[in-house]
């Protein structure tokens, strides 16, 4: 499906179009549309992808898809949104910002403030809209119109905040969306340097000298399929379907790639056999019988000379391959709905000629897998073998396999047996990469969310962390279940979580398990403890379901093991208990209602571990949502599609970890001098190689232009540690770059620093670290990353407090009932 139908919004009476186009061979000739999946009447074996609507009624809001058909098969669209609106009146419901500590609590105990939101309802098409097009609409959004300023007394002064006054349909933000990632050998984790990237037919890069790409998703994509090709041909092609966040902004990926096996030397005119899965003295899933005379020059002369064979085997046996396989083991049904498959094994082909190297094909060759690996009966007459597409990303069928009678004996094995193969046919014709899978139909989803810390607060969820769910192989000797890792899928939570494909199964709540990790920006997250007591409201999942999931973390009975991933039965819901009526694992057909769950719906979680730190802005903005973006000369972040994050790094000599704040107001500008734009906190992390000493790095507002792009401002930038501190060393390149700039900034407290914010990228050897990104979230991990190594192109997690330092302060136990600058700060302020 190369068009897919877009979402519309429309009031009553007004007109509308869908359009879908499909591609294939032969080309598709007839298209089919549904109205929430029943097929509408006149539409059927139209040449066309076009469904013309006059005069909406609100009955006809809801879903509409298209089927695409050929001698081939189908394939069928995703669904798009009809929004049919009446009368409405538009509104600010609660957009809730946490006041820094020092700012008293409401009478109900809580320190959030509501400065309002607008709707996330759909704004109709305008009247000039060409009903008949079939490109994407105009765009008009709920968004902004008018922020007015408030001050919230805190701590014997007034903190300034801005709050929506009121909201409008206007022009939609369009933000770019991204793929960001590092491609690297599975084996040894070296990265893929300048490798070639292709999305479908077309190469749209190459990767960096340290493995690093990015991708810019094409607008209207649905399935973002990319595949990255070794040009020096030591390692397996890899075809990924990325997640990508179709709101807007960057996803970080860690792409993995399969070294090819190393070549033997075949007799191209003698029949011969490869195993296939042998390694680690296991016994072979199969193996590929290619007769002789089997070798064939592109002209189609048979070859007969020396042949170099190079068979490399993916085997799900193997937990730790699951990360290098390629694809999201999906094929097109009959009905053109993308269905998962279940995997036996993976391999990729390669024949070149002994003495010049030049490439070969083959067959008709011979692909016989062992059925004594296939722990499920049915599966023995389902199985078949596919070939991966690496345009679509989809798997094709090539063969049938059926079971053919012995003849062919373990050798490994004292006692002679026979075995019983499964063979399939099948001609190489070009580089793919082929599978031996059976069609499951036993589908799920599992709702997962992820949050900023341990407290669980639904508004303080994490949106564009890629959670990835493995299926595993059952606990040994279940008879009843494939013997395999089956699937793999990944998805990007949303404002609501993440839902994510599994396999389940309503009679053994045991018989497909699941492993499922969360990351942002490649910094892997937390799952909730499992021992040495399972706490259901940790968890987020009710007893007794939960006890029917049994949840793992993965640290459960080796504390030494990271504690980044859990483990589940897939226990696919009983629809007459109502225990189970309310997640985390919904049936198949429940996928929305498995989207749209409420935060107090059960549901599985992951966490952010990481120091103390605390974040205001003057005009909110949620980071995880770039069109939540407002215009303002305060604004924290003044360009929505250019992302600058700074900080400085702060070493600490002192007993303790310090909590550090830097306060940022305008500096240079006329419009902001003296107006605070944010706060942030951070605490210090101790140096594990440097006694008593620790390290922060505390984010401060870029020094650059305001939004309306006519004059740059340089922030004053406040950094002051709590406790009794005193600042005992400056960076010497920071403090000459600063009196080259000048006007300098009053440092005459040795209890603080403050500098007006440099317009350069200064670096790691000025103690500031400065990175650019479609994403702020991201843009700031890669800051944060650096900071803790103390290099401009390092990342660490381990604070490295001697390097890279811009300031230094000497930290003692002050006398009780003496405060600190930093307590006077949060006191009073204006004394301070």
């Amino acid at each position: 499906m190369v068009l897919q139908p877009a979402g519309r919004v429309r009031e009553a009476g007004q007109d509308v179009t869908f359009c879908c186009q499909a591609s294939g061979t032969p080309a598709p000739h007839k298209y089919y549309w549904y109205h929430n999946g029943t097929l509408l009447e006149g539409t059927a074996e139209r040449s066309s992808g076009r469904l013309a609507l006059r005069g909406l009624a609100p009955e006809q809001a809801g879903t509409y898809h298209c089927k695409a058909s050929s001698e081939a098969g189908a394939i069928r669209s995703a669904p798009a949104q009809l929004t049919v609106l009446g009368e409405r009146a538009l509104g600010a419901p609660p957009g809730l910002v946490e006041l820094p500590s020092e700012c008293p609590q409401d009478a109900s105990g809580s320190r959030y403030y509501n400065v309002g939101r607008c709707p996330a309802s759909p704004c109709p098409g305008g009247p000039a809209e060409p009903s008949g097009g079939c490109g994407g609409d105009s765009g008009l959004c709920c968004g902004v119109r008018r922020m007015e300023l408030r001050q919230v007394p805190c701590a014997g002064s007034a903190l300034p905040i801005k709050v929506v006054a009121e909201c409008g349909c206007g022009p939609c933000a369009r933000p770019r969306a991204l793929v960001q990632g590092r491609v690297t050998a599975a084996d040894t984790g070296e990265p893929l340097r300048f490798g070639l990237i292709f999305l479908g037919a077309r190469q749209v890069g190459f990767t960096g000298h340290q493995g690093s790409f990015a991708i810019e998703v094409p607008p209207g994509t649905r399935r973002l399929v990319a595949r990255f090709v070794d040009g020096r041909q030591r390692l397996v092609d890899a075809v990924k379907v990325l997640p990508f966040d179709p709101r807007g902004g960057a996803v970080y990926q860690e792409v993995k790639m399969l070294r090819k096996k190393e070549p033997v030397e075949l007799d191209g005119g003698r029949s011969n056999a490869i195993p296939l899965g042998e390694a680690g003295g296991r016994e072979p899933v199969g193996e590929l019988v290619l007769p002789a005379g089997a070798f064939l020059r592109p002209s189609g002369e048979v070859f007969n000379g020396t042949v170099k064979a190079s068979v490399t085997f993916v085997d799900p046996r193997d937990v730790g391959t699951a990360s290098a396989a390629s694809s999201d083991l999906s094929f097109a049904n009959a009905e053109g709905e993308i269905v998962p498959l279940r995997t036996y094994g993976m391999f990729a082909v390669e024949f070149r000629e002994g003495d010049s190297g030049a490439a070969l094909q083959a067959g008709p060759v011979q692909v016989r897998m062992d059925a004594a690996q296939v722990w499920m009966a049915e599966h023995l007459q389902k199985m078949k073998l596919w070939s991966l597409n690496p345009e679509s990303g989809l798997w094709e069928e090539e063969a049938v396999l059926r079971p053919a009678g012995g003849g062919r004996r373990r050798r490994r094995r004292r006692k002679r047996e026979e075995r019983t193969f499964l063979v399939g046919n099948l001609e190489i014709r070009e580089r793919r990469l082929f599978n031996l899978d059976v069609p499951e139909d036993r589908r799920c989803f599992v709702k997962v969310r992820a949050y900023s810390n341990e407290k669980f607060n639904p508004y303080e969820q994490l949106e564009g962390v890629v959670v990835s769910l493995i299926n595993l192989e059952p606990q040994p000797g279940f008879p009843s279940n494939p013997r395999a890792w089956g699937r793999f899928d990944s998805a990007v939570t949303g404002p609501n979580g993440a839902c994510l494909p599994a396999f389940c199964d309503a009679r053994r709540p045991d018989a497909y398990a699941a492993l499922v990790t969360a990351t942002l920006g490649g910094e892997e997250l937390e799952a909730v403890a499992s021992s040495p007591k399972l706490n259901p409201n940790a968890v987020g999942v009710a007893q007794p379901y939960l006890g029917k999931l049994g949840y793992r973390r993965s640290d459960h009975e080796d504390a030494a093991l990271k504690k980044t991933a859990f483990q589940i039965n897939v226990a696919k819901p009983d629809p007459n208990n109502v225990d189970e009526s309310n997640g985390p694992v919904y049936s198949y057909r429940s996928l929305r209602e498995c989207e749209e769950a409420p935060a107090s719906a059960n549901h599985l979680r992951f966490y952010r571990v990481e120091v103390d730190r605390y974040e205001y802005n003057v005009v909110p903005f949620k980071e995880s949502d770039v069109t939540s973006w407002t215009g303002d000369y305060l604004a924290w972040w003044p360009n929505p599609q250019e992302f600058r994050a700074c900080y400085i790094k702060v070493q600490l000599r002192g007993p303790q970890e310090y909590m550090v704040r830097s306060r940022n107001v305008g500096g240079s500008h006329p419009r902001t001098r003296g107006q605070l734009y944010g706060l942030r906190d951070s605490r210090s992390v101790r140096d594990p190689q440097l006694a008593d000493t620790s390290g922060a790095c505390v984010e401060f507002k870029c020094g650059g232009m305001l939004f309306d792009q006519s004059l740059a401002d340089r922030t004053l930038v406040s950094v002051v540690p709590q406790g009794s501190c005193r600042r005992t060393a400056i960076n010497g390149l920071l403090r000459d770059y600063l009196s080259r700039h000048p006007p300098l900034a009053d440092n005459n407290h040795t209890g603080a620093f403050s500098m007006l914010a440099p317009l350069d990228p200064l670096g790691h050897n000025y103690g500031i670290y400065t990175v650019t990104d479609q994403n702020p979230r991201l843009a700031k991990e890669i800051a944060i990353g650096r900071c803790f190594a103390g290099t401009s192109d390092g990342f660490s997690r381990e604070m490295r407090a001697g390097e890279g330092t811009a300031v230094t302060f000497e930290c003692q136990e002050r006398p009780p009932g003496r405060e600190s600058l930093f307590q006077r700060l949060l006191s009073a302020p204006a004394e301070a």
